[in-house]
C-alpha cells in the first residue's frame, strides 16, 4: 500500500476528520484494491470474467481530484488482476482536468461502451461522455468528440441497461434522477431527457423531512420481471437505498435502505451484478489508511435476494465474498493478480499489460487459495531490476509463515529489461501464498508474472496450457452467462471434468482467454474433449478475436457426438489470424442448450500433434479416409506394416481386426474383403 501509506500523514479535510481517523493496516481482503484509491464501482460480467470499473481518487486530494478510470478483474472473487488505467480523461479532448467522475461500461454487439461523468473544459457544469472499445479493457476512443448529453450539474453518475426488447436506457442525475432512451448505436439518443417524478411512495422520505431519499449515483437493472433503481440516499453522509418498478420508467415504489451510512466516506456509490449463480454488491468506503470522503476504496459483498425479490440489509466487511475456486499455480499468473498487498504499486509493462513495481524491503502480495495439489518443486518468475535486485521469499498462510522457497533476483540492467529466475520449492495442498520481497534500501525489482512446476501440475505435452479440471477450473469460465463448475459426474480422463450449465443459447459454453503466450500470425495446436449426456449434438471448438473494430470468429474444429459419447475437437497447427487481438478459445454447440462436459483442454506450440488415437473413429480398411475401400487402402496398410505409419488415422483403419496393433492378419483381412471373401470386418 505504498501510495496509500504515503497519504496517511497528509492532513485530512474537515469532513474526513469528522468521520474518523485512519486505522492501522490489517491483512483483510476488502477493499479489493489497495495499490490506489478507487471509487464509484461499476461491475460487469463478460465471457465468464467479473470486471470492476472504478474511478481513481488522486493521492492526498482534499477534493474530488480524479484523473482517469481503472479496471480490475477476477474469476474467483478474491484474487483481482489490475488492468491499470483503461480510460484516461484526456481521451475526451473537450473535457477539463481531474474531473473523471463515476462511469459504467456495457457490452453490445461485441463493442464496449463506457459512459462517464466529466466537466467540459469550457464550463457549464457536468456532462456525460461516451467512449467505445473492442475489448473490456480498452483502448477506448471518443466516437462523437463532444458530450452525449449535458452540460448541467444534473448530468452526473450515468448507469446504463439494455432491456430484453433491445431498448437501452441511460439513468443519471443529482439531486433528481433522469433517464433517456439510447439508440441502438449506443452513442446517440432519441426523444427528450425525462425527469423522474419523485414521490414519497416512490422514493421515501429523508430524515430531514424532504419527500425523497434519492441523492445521486443511480444503478439501474432488471431481475425477473422487476426493474431496480439503487442510489445514494438521505443526504450527507449517504446510505444506499432502492426502489422498484414494473416497467423501466416507473411507477417506482420505495423499498428501503440496503447499506447504512458507515465506512469513513460521506458518499457511497454501488453496483449489483450476478456472477456464477451468485449475487454481488459493490460499493466504496474510506477503509484504507488515509481514507476519507475524497480517498475512497472499492469493496464487494456477496448477498442473496429475499424470496420476494427484495434486497436484504448489507453490512460492510473486511473479508469480502467467498472464494469461488482455488487458484492453479501451475499456469502463468500475472504478478498484478492478488488478494491483498502491502507496499506495492503497478505500472505499464514493456511486455504488455501491467507489472508490479517500486518494490521495497518487506513489501508483499497475498494470493488467496492456491491449490498446489500433490506438490510443487519449482518456482519461476519474470523479473527486472536496474539496481542490485533482492529476493522473493515464498511463504504460506501468513506474511511470516513457513518459507517454502527463496528466489534470488539479480540486476537485469533495467527496470523493464526482463529475465526469468527460478528456485526449488517444497509445498503441497491448498494454502494462501505470500510473495514477500526482501533486500537492501530503495526500490529493489519489478515482477511481471510467476508460475510453479512439479508433481501437482497436469502433464504438459509441450503445452502452453493443459487443463484437466482435477483441482479447479483454472482459467476457464462460462461464456456469456453460462455456468461452469468442476464435476465428478463424468470425465474423459482422470476423475473430474468441467460441467457447463445454465445455457440459454447454443453459443454459450466454456471459454478461456488466450494470453501473451499466443501471438497473432503464429500457429498453435488446440484440443478439447466434450460430451453431452442429454442429447446428440455437434460441438465446435471456436476462436473469437478482434480485428480492428470487428469481433470475428473462426472454427478450429467441428465434431458430431452421440448422446453420452466423449469426442475430441482438435486443430493441429491452427494459425491465429494476422492482426488478431483480444483472443478467446471456447467450446460451443451447433444448436440446443443442453448441459455438457468438457475435459483435457490443451494448447501447444505448432508441430505438436494433439490427436488422441483413442478418440479417432476410423473405418476398418479405409486407410486413405476417402469413404471406400480399394486397392490403394491395401497398399497403404502394407507400407505402414513394413515402414511404419505416418498418419494415426491410417494406422487405426489398417487395424482391421481391432486388436490394437497392425499385424499381418490385418493385411490378409483387407485383401479378403477386396476379393469378396468376407463382407464385414470382425467386431472389436
Amino acid at each position: 500500500m505504498k501510495k496509500v501509506l504515503k497519504t496517511a500523514a497528509i492532513v485530512l479535510s474537515a469532513a474526513s476528520v469528522a468521520l474518523g481517523t485512519a486505522p492501522a493496516v490489517t491483512s483483510a481482503d476488502n477493499p479489493v484494491v489497495q495499490t490506489s484509491y478507487t471509487s464509484d464501482p461499476a461491475p460487469m460480467v463478460y465471457d465468464g470474467v467479473f470486471y470492476m470499473y472504478t474511478g481513481h481518487d488522486a493521492d492526498g486530494a482534499d477534493n474530488y481530484i480524479m484523473p482517469d478510470w481503472k479496471c480490475f478483474s477476477s474469476t474467483d472473487m478474491q484474487n483481482w488482476t489490475d488492468h491499470g488505467t483503461i480510460l484516461p480523461e484526456s481521451t475526451f479532448k473537450w473535457a477539463g482536468e481531474n474531473s473523471a467522475w463515476a462511469a459504467q461500461c456495457i457490452e453490445r454487439n461485441g463493442k464496449f461502451y463506457m459512459y462517464v461523468t466529466v466537466v467540459p473544459a469550457n464550463g457549464g457544469g457536468r456532462a456525460i461522455g461516451v467512449a467505445v472499445a473492442d475489448s473490456p479493457t480498452g483502448p477506448f476512443t471518443d466516437p462523437i468528440g463532444k458530450p452525449l448529453c449535458g452540460p448541467d450539474w444534473a448530468f452526473i453518475d450515468p448507469t446504463v441497461f439494455i432491456d430484453d426488447d433491445g431498448q437501452a436506457y441511460l439513468y443519471f442525475g443529482n439531486p433528481n434522477p433522469y433517464y433517456v432512451k439510447l439508440n441502438e448505436d449506443m452513442i446517440s439518443y432519441s426523444g427528450s431527457i425525462t425527469k423522474v417524478n419523485m414521490t414519497p411512495e416512490g422514493f421515501g422520505t429523508r430524515s430531514d423531512g424532504e419527500n425523497r431519499m434519492y441523492v445521486e449515483g443511480p444503478w439501474f437493472y432488471k431481475r425477473g420481471g422487476l426493474y431496480y433503481l439503487l442510489y445514494a440516499a438521505n443526504g450527507i453522509p449517504e446510505n444506499i437505498a432502492y426502489s422498484t418498478a414494473p416497467t423501466p420508467t416507473g411507477p417506482w415504489t420505495y423499498r428501503g435502505v440496503i447499506m447504512p451510512s458507515e465506512g469513513r466516506s460521506f458518499t457511497n456509490h454501488c453496483g449489483i451484478v450476478d456472477y456464477e449463480g451468485r449475487s454481488y454488491f459493490a460499493y466504496h468506503n474510506g477503509a484504507l489508511p488515509g481514507g476519507n470522503g475524497f480517498q475512497r476504496s472499492v469493496c464487494i459483498e456477496e448477498f442473496t435476494y429475499n424470496a420476494d425479490g427484495s434486497i436484504p440489509t448489507i453490512k460492510m466487511s473486511k473479508s469480502g465474498p467467498e472464494q469461488l475456486h482455488a487458484l492453479d499455480p501451475f499456469v502463468r499468473t500475472e504478478a498484478e493478480c492478488f488478494c491483498w498487498e502491502e507496499g506495492i504499486e503497478t505500472e505499464t509493462c514493456s511486455e504488455g499489460g501491467i507489472n508490479i513495481a517500486n518494490i521495497e524491503n518487506g513489501d508483499y502480495v497475498k494470493v488467496k487459495g492456491v491449490d498446489f495439489s500433490e506438490g510443487a518443486d519449482t518456482f519461476t518468475a519474470s523479473v527486472s531490476s536496474a539496481e542490485k535486485g533482492g529476493s522473493i521469499e515464498l511463504r504460506i498462510d501468513s506474511p511470516s509463515g513457513e518459507i517454502i522457497g527463496t528466489c534470488e533476483v539479480p540486476s537485469t540492467g533495467g527496470w523493464q529489461k526482463w529475465q526469468e529466475v527460478s528456485c526449488p520449492v517444497e509445498v503441497s495442498g491448498e494454502h494462501d501464498l505470500y510473495l514477500r520481497f526482501t533486500g537492501g534500501s530503495g526500490f529493489l525489482f519489478n515482477v511481471d508474472w510467476w508460475r510453479f512446476g512439479g508433481a501437482g501440475q497436469a502433464p504438459d505435452n509441450g503445452s502452453l496450457y493443459h487443463s484437466t479440471f482435477e483441482r479447479s477450473l483454472e482459467s476457464w469460465s462460462g461464456r456469456a452467462g453460462a455456468k461452469v463448475t468442476v464435476s465428478d459426474e463424468a470425465s474423459a480422463a482422470g476423475e473430474k471434468s468441467a460441467k457447463v450449465t445454465d445455457r440459454t443459447s447454443a453459443w454459450q459454453g466454456i471459454v478461456r482467454r488466450l494470453g501473451r503466450d499466443f501471438k497473432a500470425g503464429m500457429s498453435y495446436s488446440f484440443s478439447a474433449k466434450a460430451m453431452c449426456a442429454g442429447e446428440d449434438t455437434v460441438f465446435h471448438l471456436t476462436l473469437q478475436y478482434s480485428d480492428g473494430e470487428d469481433v470475428l470468429y473462426k472454427k478450429i474444429d467441428t465434431v458430431s457426438a452421440k448422446k453420452g459419447q466423449w469426442v475430441q475437437l482438435c486443430g493441429n497447427d491452427f494459425m491465429l489470424p494476422e492482426g488478431a487481438s483480444d483472443m478467446y478459445v471456447y467450446v460451443e454447440t451447433d444448436s440446443g442448450t443442453a448441459d455438457f462436459y468438457a475435459d483435457e483442454m490443451i494448447a501447444a506450440s505448432a508441430g505438436i500433434d494433439l490427436i488422441d488415437p483413442e478418440f479417432i473413429d476410423a473405418v476398418p480398411g479405409d486407410t486413405d479416409r476417402n469413404g471406400r475401400i480399394d486397392g490403394f487402402d491395401l497398399v497403404i496398410a502394407r507400407k505402414g506394416l513394413v515402414g511404419g505409419f505416418k498418419d494415426i488415422y491410417a494406422e487405426k483403419a489398417a487395424d482391421a481386426d481391432r486388436s490394437g496393433s497392425v499385424q499381418i492378419n490385418d493385411i490378409v483381412l483387407i485383401q479378403k474383403y477386396l476379393l469378396g471373401d468376407i463382407k464385414v470386418f470382425p467386431e472389436k
